[in-house]
């Protein structure tokens, strides 16, 4: 089942052109990994999806319904169905980890003994479960990822989108976050996932298909195995040539 679709996706800031007539599908259950240089637009086009920056014009329909013609109010209701994990954590510093974590289930409606509950459940499945009544300033750049990680799946998304999850993180931190990810992508069969990345090894194993990007416009795409043995871009054999490297 088609779970989104996008369509002619444009934005642009004055007279720079960042997304250029994107478009893609994504299917129930399905991972897409979007990679490419930095600055072709990649953190631009994962946000304009659930509208956190608003695109100048093109389609994005979600479970078939037409989100890019959404009022604030009714856009709000629909990113509760759409996860999103941040680059720099977005957490906020004076909770504890599962106040983080069950912000949106309270927002939702559930009260708060029923969201501490769900939150350290979803804790447990990124393996902090422990630190449920930790400070947040207290964790590691890696914990505070899988803590972003949980306050996504938590929700119970249809759809998370992930920016760049290990772009901030030191060299050793960044395998703790890409194994609970390659985990969650194997245990949650039926939700799918967006990761813009630039981490190849990970995305070949994790994927189902590969879009690569450069200047605002999808370049290549398809499953690992053809975009990464048999590539047809500047990108894709760049990231060819990585692999072979390692």
């Amino acid at each position: 089942m088609l779970m989104l679709k996008i369509n002619n996706l444009k934005k642009a800031y004055g007279s720079d052109i960042v997304i250029d007539g994107l478009k893609l599908e994504l299917e129930a259950g399905e991972i897409v990994a979007v990679m490419g240089p930095s600055g072709c637009g990649k953190s631009t086009f994962i946000r304009c999806i659930n509208r956190l920056v608003e695109p100048d014009s093109g389609e994005i329909f979600f479970n078939n319904i037409p989100i890019h013609n959404l009022k604030a109010a009714e856009m709000e209701k629909i990113r509760l169905n759409i996860g999103f994990v941040f680059q720099h954590f977005n957490l906020i510093r004076r909770l504890t980890v599962k106040e983080n974590v069950s912000l949106g289930l309270i927002k939702k409606g559930y009260t708060m003994e029923k969201a501490f509950e769900k939150a350290v459940l979803a804790l447990q499945d990124v393996g902090l479960a422990h630190l449920a009544d930790s400070p947040v300033d207290r964790l590691s750049g890696g914990e505070k990822q899988r803590v972003g990680i949980a306050r996504a799946l938590v929700m119970e998304p249809d759809l998370i989108l992930l920016d760049e999850p290990t772009a901030s993180l030191d060299p050793i931190l960044v395998t703790e976050v890409l194994d609970t990810l390659e985990r969650i992508a194997e245990e949650r069969s039926n939700t799918s996932m967006i990761i813009v990345t630039h981490e190849v090894a990970f995305a070949r194993r994790v994927a189902d298909k590969i879009y690569f990007m450069d200047q605002g416009r999808f370049i290549e795409s398809g499953p690992p195995e053809q975009v990464l043995n048999n590539p047809s871009s500047w990108i894709g054999k760049k990231y060819k040539n990585i692999i072979n490297y390692n």
